[in-house]
């Protein structure tokens, strides 16, 4: 999916270098020099100049090369005379303060950063006809809700609902109110009455500059972008010409465009927040950062002296207060002699012992032009920069431009744009830079800053954003990001540090050289404790510390700690609660984990709870997982493995407490009898021995297990298994736990074990059936859970379309498992992204399930499988992929289960024609000699308890 950008001139040359991306994937280009295009026009001029730049724009028909891929199109060319601070580097690279709510953000993102994700998920979700998005670089726009699915049409717009008022000051898409997502015709910039004249019979929303045009959609935009004879590009808005001969009932009569199909979305949960100004630079940050106002979901405990606040890639070297409202720092050094009030932009500032007071409403940005000069550039906070210099009215600084060269006693231009005046002096160090700087916002009388103004080369706005060096700006902020990290980290009871995307931190302190801060103390909280640990970790792996090892296994281990301190006070009284001759027999279904698997595992679940819609299965018309307890006569426990053949007497505790083998035919069991309490540590009675112990139980015990299926099946057969033989052990011990509790035991028997894992896949297995389970942030992770209706499953037409396949490919979940668990653990954006998805998909499966909706719920499962590859490839080895794509026409959707890399496949049929199709060709043509077909039933009892 490649990115396609129009920016500023002098941005152009230097963006890939100055932020880290690949040619490949990122086109830029500016607008013609001089020329007027207007957004249709630049659309065109874009897409035409990445055309010919991949292809020298003669080999590759138009249309053909539309079709190639999809891309992105973000139009953030502007001059931004509005928002003067972030002129020479474009908006689109506004830095933008790490959300006090969220977690993976890093301490370097940008307006283009947050909003590409937003763009990138909507053409994921794109039919294959529209290849082509174009939006705005100056807004971030977020929704909270799924996006809903996107129709096939020429033109699909997102919109938002709002008051009517906004609304009248940007584009508005009409509909029908019969025919809410058809759009019946657009408007710019409609009048309230306008708007109360449609209200009655239409709807309308506010358009938020998201489009989506299908190949002939952008043939037709490009065709109009150039005069009549197709020889030169005119000027022509996407919006205010392309957009109003759009609908059912267009206000532009042109046959060509109002052919075209065009549907209308609202963004679900939309939210849009412009950064086109000096005061939405701070009010849309102050609105983003409040979305959350709970206490609870805010890691870091700083209260600040004012909400609309924000310093970063900034040393401020005297305190702020209540006063400094609207007060945005940047790229910035603030010493000890600044004097502060409030609504300041201050960017670009050097290192400095200047004495400088700063009047309210003046804003500072310094500019670094040539290898060692500074451009001073103060403006007023609501300076539009607009207006001819003859008009004694134009704004400059909070007033008029004439009344301030007037008070300090220089003469400007007499006539022309503001915008192309020459007000910015040009200094060579930082002394003079000091002085003019103070004479242009509050010394009039400063004789050495007015000599300073005058004798200096001066620069136009325009020219500041043309010639500014753009390497020493991003260079100095760099360097101010190196300086906050340490004092980030070293202040984290109230800073931001161990909510952010620690493996991006940890690769800034290597390539910085910055020593890693001091370890946590011991009373730090333990879920903050985790995340030092896998940072420190994360640190001296990219440094090559052998140590590396020792921090990460000790982060486990605290989360071990985390997960069993929950049960440390619930001792277990084991007592014999059977007849010397009776037998207890527990069985249990696998489970198939069909949406948001690995949202329930720790740590993710912990901080953001988990969503899972899976279901319980029989395979070949039996419960696959079986376990007998029954009493021995001697004081000892005799572990017998039906299925790998294997037996184990126990008769001390440090033989039962050797359950951290992966692989060991018995560390299942002994883990399971471990937290029975049979031994010290989960028991409320004191013995001297195992042998005492049993003594006082009254018998001894004999464990048997059969695991009718294959080892590494990803269907759960272990944590079900471990939750089978907690269920037989309570019943037998009469410890009178019921299934929730069996499977939160089976949660820390896991991590007991050192193999980690969820909650789904006990829960899964334990409960019957076809559920949604849900749990919130915390340790105590007890899943609420929702059963949905079985007749996808159960219903002639559909039960013959689920087919499971044994792919005859072994694997262990353990390394997947940790890789995962190391992003959660390093909050790494990346994963935490796909997560919170995953958690999303998992209702949108929820809610197809209820509808009914086999066809929808086919290619869910299909999604989820694209989900888990995107999160670890490993999930994915080629001769699972080659068996996929052998069958992949004749379904809607597969998967293999759980963490994936081998074991089971599961299919889901377009229908039973096609089911049949796929048992002949897998049956024909096995995928190795153990490959097989197996048949599947739901489980309408889950986990089975019973005695002889």
């Amino acid at each position: 999916m490649k990115k396609l950008l129009s920016l500023p001139p002098n941005l152009v040359g230097s963006f890939h270098e100055i932020t880290h991306t690949g040619i490949s994937d990122w086109f830029c280009t500016s607008d013609p020099v001089g020329a007027r295009l207007g957004s249709g026009g630049g659309t065109t001029w874009l897409l035409e100049a990445c055309r010919i730049a991949e292809d020298g724009g003669t080999t590759v028909p138009v249309q053909e090369w539309l079709a190639k891929e999809k891309r992105i199109l973000l139009h953030a060319g502007g001059q931004s005379r509005r928002l003067p601070g972030y002129a020479p580097s474009g908006k689109i690279l506004t830095p933008v303060p790490v959300f006090r709510w969220a977690r993976g953000q890093k301490l370097s993102q940008t307006l283009l950063s947050l909003q590409l994700p937003l763009y990138e998920e909507i053409m994921r979700k794109a039919p294959d006809s529209l290849h082509t998005l174009v939006a705005s670089g100056d807004v971030y726009l977020r929704n909270s809700e799924p996006l809903q699915a996107i129709p096939e049409a020429d033109v699909v717009c997102y919109g938002l609902w709002v008051d009517p008022a906004l609304a009248t000051r940007h584009g508005v898409f009409v509909s029908n109110r019969k025919a809410p997502d058809q759009l019946d015709f657009m408007l710019q910039k409609p009048s309230l009455d306008e708007l109360g004249h449609l209200a009655g019979t239409h709807l309308f929303l506010m358009d938020i500059g998201v489009w989506l045009l299908s190949d002939r959609a952008v043939e037709l935009l490009m065709k109009h972008s150039y005069t009549p004879d197709g020889k030169q590009m005119k000027e022509y808005d996407l919006y205010s010409e392309f957009g109003l001969a759009l609908g059912t009932h267009p206000r532009i009569e042109d046959e060509e465009l109002n052919a075209l199909s065009v549907a209308i979305l609202p963004l679900p949960g939309g939210e849009f927040y412009h950064y086109g100004t000096s005061r939405e630079l701070i009010s849309s940050t102050l609105a983003v950062q409040n979305l959350v106002r709970d206490q609870r979901a805010i890691m870091q405990r700083k209260v600040k002296p004012h909400p609309a606040m924000f310093v970063q890639n900034a040393e401020v070297c005297r305190p702020l207060t209540a006063d400094n409202s609207e007060l945005w720092i940047e790229n910035s050094f603030i010493g000890k002699g600044w004097t502060l009030s409030d609504r300041h932009v201050i960017t670009g500032v050097p290192e400095n012992d200047w004495t400088l007071r700063v009047p309210s409403g003046v804003c500072i940005d310094v500019v670094p032009v040539d290898s060692e000069g500074w451009a001073a550039r103060p403006y007023g906070f609501n300076d539009p920069f607009k207006g001819d210099m003859a008009d004694g009215e134009t704004l400059f600084m909070g007033c008029s431009v004439g009344e301030w060269a007037s008070e300090r006693g220089v003469s400007l231009p007499a006539c022309g744009d503001i915008q192309n005046a020459p007000l910015f002096p040009v200094c060579h160090n930082v002394d003079d830079l000091g002085l003019v700087m103070r004479w242009m916002v509050s010394e009039p009388e400063l004789k050495e800053g007015r000599k300073i103004w005058e004798e200096a080369t001066r620069m136009s706005a325009n020219r500041l954003s043309d010639e500014a060096d753009l390497r020493r700006l991003f260079a100095q902020r760099e360097a101010f990001r190196q300086k906050n990290w340490p004092m980030l980290a070293a202040n984290h009871d109230k800073s931001i540090f161990y909510q952010l995307d620690l493996a991006d931190a940890a690769s800034e302190f290597v390539a910085g050289g910055l020593a890693l801060p001091e370890a946590l103390p011991e009373d730090a909280p333990l879920m903050k404790r985790i995340h030092d640990h896998m940072f420190r970790a994360r640190v001296m792996q990219l440094s090559g510390d052998s140590r590396c090892d020792e921090e990460q296994q000790m982060a486990f281990s605290l989360l071990r700690e985390g997960l069993t301190g929950t049960i440390a006070d619930e001792k277990q009284s084991p007592h014999l609660n059977v007849y010397r001759d009776q037998i207890v027999w527990g069985r249990s279904p696998v489970r198939i984990d069909l949406a948001g698997g690995w949202t329930d595992t720790p740590p993710y679940c912990m901080y953001a709870g988990g969503n899972v819609v899976n279901v319980a299965i029989e395979l070949n018309g039996q419960p696959p997982l079986q376990v007998y307890v029954k009493p021995a006569n001697e004081p000892h426990i005799i572990l017998r493995s039906i299925d790998m053949g294997a037996r184990e007497c126990i008769s001390t505790w440090d033989e039962l407490r050797d359950f951290k083998k992966v692989g060991s035919p018995f560390s299942i069991p002994k883990a399971a009898l471990a937290l029975a309490g049979f031994i010290p540590e989960f028991s409320a009675g004191r013995f001297h021995s195992l042998e005492e112990q049993l003594e006082a139980f009254g018998c001894g015990l004999e464990v048997t297990l059969l695991a009718a299926i294959p080892a590494g099946s990803g269907l759960g057969t272990s944590s079900i298994l471990a939750a089978t033989v907690l269920g037989a052990l309570s019943d037998f011990c009469g410890l009178a736990w019921d299934k929730n509790e069996i499977g939160n035991r089976t949660l820390i028997l896991e991590q007991l074990l050192t193999t980690g894992g969820g909650w789904q896949d006990q829960y899964g297995g334990v409960l019957h059936g076809l559920k949604l389970l849900q749990t919130g942030e915390g340790f105590h992770q007890n899943p609420s859970v929702r059963w949905l209706p079985e007749y996808l499953f159960t219903e002639p037409e559909y039960r013959a379309c689920h087919l499971l396949y044994y792919t005859g490919i072994t694997r262990t979940a353990k390394d997947i498992l940790a890789e995962i668990v190391r992003g959660m653990f390093l909050n790494s954006g990346t994963h935490l992204g796909l997560l919170s998805g995953m958690k999303a998909h998992a209702l949108d499966m929820y809610e197809a399930i209820l509808r009914g909706d086999f066809t929808a719920y086919g290619k869910l499962v299909g999604k989820t499988w694209e989900q888990n590859k995107a999160l670890d490839a490993g999930t994915n080895p080629p001769a699972v992929e080659r068996l996929i794509s052998r069958i992949q026409d004749y379904t809607l959707g597969c998967k293999l289960p759980g963490a994936g890399g081998g074991g089971y496949l599961y299919i889901v049929a377009k229908d039973p024609e096609a089911a049949l199709q796929i048992r002949r060709l897998l049956t024909a043509e096995p995928q190795n000699e153990n490959a097989r077909f197996v048949e599947m039933s739901l489980s309408d009892k889950g986990l089975q308890v019973s005695r002889s």
